[in-house]
């Protein structure tokens, strides 16, 4: 029998097995073993599993070996405290041999110590006399199931044996979560019915749809830690009628005429289905030979004697008529015969032009560089009347650098059609957008102009010189429903900017347009990477600018600030901004509008939460469809900060007064789901709660209506109105904020005058010693972040003063302006500090 020595120490624990003795000294001892327990490594038998964490239950690693002296465990690196461990010895009848099992417990707080950094896990190591062993890792996880489905089935109706594909993506879960399809609540077992099929990515398919494949279906999804549904699909399968064979002709009746018929009912038309098209009779003449012989008697010879007189007096009567006719007409000629006489010697002096196709672009301006007659009046800003004075002498009355400048009117040429002739030979002509009611358009040349979208946040400047001088552009401004303009997004992004769409594309532009538009994003780059999309001909989107790395040579550059978005822009097109979340703490800003029933004549009263994107085109979109509905705005909008933090919205209804009112919400709270909100394409998501009044003389409501997302920010608003009082003369002050023109052509779109602009580039872009050039303009408007970019323009100064005029159009106070310019020490700052006269 073989020995092994063993050693004891107070810091070693000493394993006495089975049958085995050591002996000797306190220090050394040795033991007798069997002789196969010296040639053998431990081998595990059971090894640890992955397991997960469901809730705060922990979960038992189980490791089994054998021979093995010792058995640790060995979590993410570090070894397991021996005194975690539950040691269970046994020995195997067969071969003698020692064995050893090792269960330990790992509970949530232990995993959730590193989550984030790196998959928790652990592993066994066994040892014996001839070395150690390592059983494979087991990583434990927390179980957990989202309550959101990524993609929900929607309903159809198809036609009987058409292929049906419902989509189901369902929540991201951990483990990741079981499948189902239910029909009306039943679940559907392709197994044992081959005309289902689910696909590996979830989605159902009716291979064949029959009547009784009608029903509501749902997914379901499940894991360990919980079970979600899907909101239910209705799909219909409808049948179109078809007809029968058509029946034999019939047997010729007494009118010589035989008659066939079919039937709409190979198939009938059912869950509606269309009904079958054409006719169900059909009538056919008979052969004399197969018409009934009968003999003529003596009614009919009376019968066919009145036809014959009646015939003859209607002749008679035809006739008087015609001659009566005749003689009128005669007379008439005679007395006019020589009327000509009236127009001697009066001839026209032209030929009226026919109408043209195109008629509203007679309204438009013409190039105004080729008409010849001189503007008329002041070269001043149409918008500040109040400050003027006469300039005898000074910089500003010197010569431009770049010739003579003459200002004509717009008054059209006395023939338009040439005009006309000139703009149809365009090929976008017949493509411009005419919809008024979200689309501005105007015709504008080198003088430049300005549309806007009323109420939309939305507008389009075209600067001086933008047009090439002697040509004439007919440009649209439209903003785009997104149902009906869907962009593709993934993952975390989310649309920050309504769609707009200026064109004609392809036009040339001698210098950026800059298009404004509201953004929905918190402004703060560190938490976005906001892209700009736009749709190219094939009607495709594409990234073109990442905001935060523009590069002046792109044809793109933007300003984003807190509520809007300033688009340099060389190309015109389809452009919308793009947002992707890089962490959590991004947010975008929703805007709560509440609204409720005009009149209310029962005891049921409605109340609608909105929750919208904050951008002014989504608003006015809500205002108007409530306006139609026949509802009031109860309460001044409201902003709230909603996170990527993957928690839904929930709104709820408190302290109403309950001797007078009563919720008829069965749940404590409503609730939207987060990618209903965090993907922007579904424009009017509201909860409506339904309140009761105990009597239709109760008019007051008092209450809290709280919005919140989970784990998130919340607002709360104390809501005190009369139901029967008539609000409607407040909601119109929403939706005239903005009664501007929609197009604005020439000087009257721009605050700094067209002469005193060229004088202030002209003495702003040229580099000064002391730095009074167009770097201190930019600084002081608070523009230094930009100066890469103004700087690759061939004048810095206009790109500023472009700027200047887009921020600030309607509320931009031009004396602020020129107090910058007197500060930078330019004489051009004194034609805006005036009083009276003009220039």
């Amino acid at each position: 029998m073989p020995f092994v020595r063993c050693t004891f120490s107070a810091t070693l624990l000493v394993l006495v097995l089975e049958g085995f003795t050591c002996t000797g000294s306190e220090h050394t001892a040795t033991a007798t073993l069997p002789a196969a327990f010296m040639d053998l490594l431990p081998h595990f038998l059971i090894e640890p599993q992955d397991e997960f964490i469901v809730k705060n239950k922990p979960v038992t690693l189980t490791c089994r070996s054998t021979p093995a002296t010792q058995i640790y465990f060995k979590c993410n690196g570090e070894w397991v405290h021996q005194d975690d461990h539950l040691i269970e010895r046994t020995v195997d009848p067969a071969t003698a041999l020692p064995i050893m099992k090792v269960t330990i417990d790992i509970t949530r707080q232990q995993v959730e110590k590193i989550f984030g950094l790196d998959e928790y896990w652990c592993q066994c190591v066994a040892w014996s006399t001839t070395g150690t062993q390592k059983s494979q890792k087991a990583y434990i996880r927390i179980a957990y199931l989202r309550k959101n489905f990524e993609e929900e089935p929607q309903g159809k109706e198809v036609a009987l044996d058409q292929e049906v594909l419902l989509r189901c993506h369902p929540p991201e879960g951990v483990p990741e979560a079981e499948v189902e399809w239910q029909r009306n609540e039943d679940v559907l077992n392709p197994a044992s019915d081959p005309n289902f099929f689910i696909t590996a990515d979830h989605n159902l398919v009716i291979k064949k749809a029959r009547l009784a494949d009608t029903g509501n279906y749902t997914c379901v999804a499940k894991n360990i830690v919980a079970r979600r549904k899907s909101n239910s699909a209705t799909v219909l399968v409808y049948v179109d009628g078809g007809w029968s064979e058509w029946s034999k002709w019939s047997a010729c009746d007494a009118d010589c005429s035989m008659w066939r018929s079919r039937e709409c009912t190979q198939p009938s038309p059912g869950t509606g289905g269309k009904e079958c098209q054409g006719l169900d009779l059909q009538s056919l003449n008979c052969t004399s030979e197969q018409c009934p012989q009968t003999v003529s008697g003596a009614e009919d010879v009376a019968l066919y004697v009145g036809m014959v007189a009646v015939a003859l007096c209607l002749t008679l009567l035809l006739i008087v008529v015609v001659m009566v006719y005749r003689r009128k007409k005669e007379g008439l000629d005679a007395d006019v015969a020589d009327s000509s006489i009236l127009t001697t010697g009066f001839q026209p002096m032209g030929i009226k032009p026919s109408k043209p196709e195109n008629s509203h672009l007679l309204t438009i301006q013409p190039d105004l560089t080729t008409t010849t007659t001189s503007y008329q009046g002041t070269l001043r800003s149409r918008h500040d009347t109040t400050g003027k004075f006469s300039m005898t002498n000074g910089p500003l009355l010197d010569p431009l650098p770049n010739g003579s400048h003459t200002l004509h009117n717009g008054k059209l040429n006395s023939d338009p059609s040439e005009f006309v002739s000139r703009l149809s030979t365009q090929s976008y002509f017949k493509t411009l957008s005419r919809d008024v009611a979200n689309t501005s358009y105007g015709t504008f040349n080198f003088l430049g102009g300005r549309l806007t979208i009323p109420n939309t946040g939305i507008s389009l400047l075209i600067p001086p010189e933008a047009i090439p001088r002697g040509k004439i552009y007919e440009i649209y401004l439209t903003v785009q429903r997104k149902e009906d303009l869907r962009l593709p997004l993934a993952g975390c992004q989310t649309l920050l900017s309504p769609v707009v769409s200026c064109g004609p594309p392809g036009v040339v532009l001698s210098r950026p347009v800059i298009l404004s538009m509201d953004h929905c994003s918190d402004a703060c780059l560190d938490n976005w990477a906001i892209r700009l999309k736009k749709q190219n001909y094939e009607g495709a989107w594409e990234d073109v600018l990442l905001m935060g790395e523009e590069l002046v040579s792109e044809p793109y550059y933007c300003q984003l600030e807190a509520e809007t978005c300033r688009l340099f822009s060389e190309q015109l097109g389809t452009l919308a901004l793009v947002g992707e979340s890089l962490h959590m703490g991004a947010a975008k800003r929703l805007r709560l509008v509440l609204f409720s029933d005009a009149y209310c004549s029962t005891l049921e009263y409605n109340i609608r939460v909105y929750c919208m994107d904050d951008t002014q085109d989504v608003f006015k979109e809500v205002m108007q469809m409530e306006r139609q509905l026949g509802g009031r705005l109860i309460d001044e909008p409201h902003v709230l900060l909603f996170k990527d933090s993957y928690h839904n919205l929930r709104l709820s209804i408190h302290d109403m007064p309950q001797a007078h009112w009563r919720s008829k919400l069965l749940a404590g709270y409503q609730e939207i789901p987060f990618y209903h909100i965090w993907n922007g394409s579904q424009r009017y998501l509201h909860c409506t709660f339904t309140l009761e009044r105990l009597s239709l003389s109760t008019c007051e409501l008092t209450c809290q209506l709280c919005v919140w997302q989970v784990e998130g920010e919340g607002q709360s608003f104390g809501l005190d109105f009369n139901i029967a009082k008539d609000t409607r003369a407040v909601d119109s002050e929403f939706l005239l904020m903005d009664s501007n023109a929609t197009a604005l052509a020439g000087p009257s779109a721009f605050q700094i005058p067209y002469l005193i602009r060229q004088k202030i580039c002209s003495s702003l872009d040229a580099p000064c010693p002391n730095g009074a050039d167009w770097r201190m303009l930019a600084q002081r408007l608070k523009l230094e972040r930009h100066m890469s970019f103004f700087a690759s323009k061939a004048s810095p100064t206009s790109v500023i003063l472009d700027l200047w005029e887009a921020q600030h159009f309607h509320s931009g106070n031009i004396n602020q302006l020129a107090t910058v310019m007197a500060d930078i020490g330019k004489q051009e700052a004194m034609i805006f500090l005036v009083s009276d006269g003009e220039c």
